[in-house]
């Protein structure tokens, strides 16, 4: 299968486009697009935790009124949360600390998000956005991660793999990580409580394990550091390769990790919400 239709796609939806361009920022169709999903996905988890807390008894504690400053702060700290405790930890300052762009276009896109009506999360609204996803987090942990690592000031950080695939795990969950620490999405005022991440099989969560090992697979395609060289012509050779194996380009690297990252989301999607879409298609067709 050819990737150059994925990577001109990519190519398309990474161009700047207006009203951003006017003022001279490089704001693409993949960055409003991210800023609308990600919203979208906190407003949905937001209501469905708000809804069961209602469910519950009297005994259970007081629903806090919600405030924009809240849901702009829970959204800025699953965007930021991981580069923030990554960023000191490489030497390098967190991107919110170069520029107010992106934190800004959440903060307006959270504004839209929080006044309009959304579809409750459902198979047919998530299976399509599960290919969006994809491209999405590749672009995280293909074009952010790997550039803060092998171009680090430090030669041993630079050149180190392990270091590289902590930094995709922390900047990719971090986030997530602190705001359900923090009970940032519950409706009750912030308490601390056990994340998702360290509670029994909060492991086996897609997006715990494939940060790493996608960035993983990126730097192995791409050789981004020595170690990953190595062990791509080691691979090479034990699959009967005999000649010297050559790096992918960044952008075709960058293609096959967006669509492998699609089909375990689709796949998430799928069991999560396969079972509900097919039962009630089935009742559909009992009642006609």
């Amino acid at each position: 299968m050819s990737l150059q239709p994925f990577v001109e796609l990519y190519r398309y939806y990474l161009t700047p486009i207006a009203p951003f361009t006017w003022f001279g920022l490089g704001v693409s169709t993949l960055d409003v697009a991210a800023a609308f999903r990600l919203c979208y996905v906190l407003k949905q988890i937001r209501e469905n935790l708000r809804a069961e807390h209602l469910k519950q008894n009297e005994k259970a504690a007081p629903v806090e009124e919600r405030s924009f400053v809240r849901d702009v702060a829970t959204t800025l700290t699953v965007v930021y949360g991981g580069e923030a405790v990554a960023g000191p930890l490489l030497g390098v300052p967190p991107s919110f600390m170069v520029s107010g762009v992106s934190p800004a276009l959440y903060t307006a896109v959270q504004a839209i998000v929080d006044r309009i009506p959304l579809p409750a999360m459902s198979f047919i609204t998530e299976f399509p956005l599960s290919f969006l996803d994809g491209f999405n987090r590749a672009m995280l942990l293909c074009q952010f991660v790997p550039p803060a690592v092998v171009a680090n000031a430090s030669p041993v950080i630079a050149a180190s793999p392990w270091t590289l695939l902590l930094t995709s795990l922390i900047i990719t969950n971090g986030g997530f990580f602190i705001t359900n620490l923090l009970s940032f999405l519950h409706p009750t005022p912030l308490a601390l409580t056990t994340p998702a991440e360290l509670q029994p099989y909060g492991w086996t969560t897609t997006d715990l394990w494939s940060a790493p090992l996608v960035t993983g697979l990126y730097a192995l395609l791409t050789h981004a550091q020595p170690f990953w060289g190595e062990l791509h012509g080691v691979l090479g050779g034990v699959l009967g390769g005999g000649e010297k194996v050559e790096p992918m380009d960044s952008e075709s690297a960058r293609v096959v990790c967006a669509l492998l990252l699609a089909g375990m989301f689709a796949t998430r999607t799928v069991k999560n919400f396969g079972y509900a879409w097919k039962s009630g298609v089935a009742e559909k067709i009992k009642t006609q």
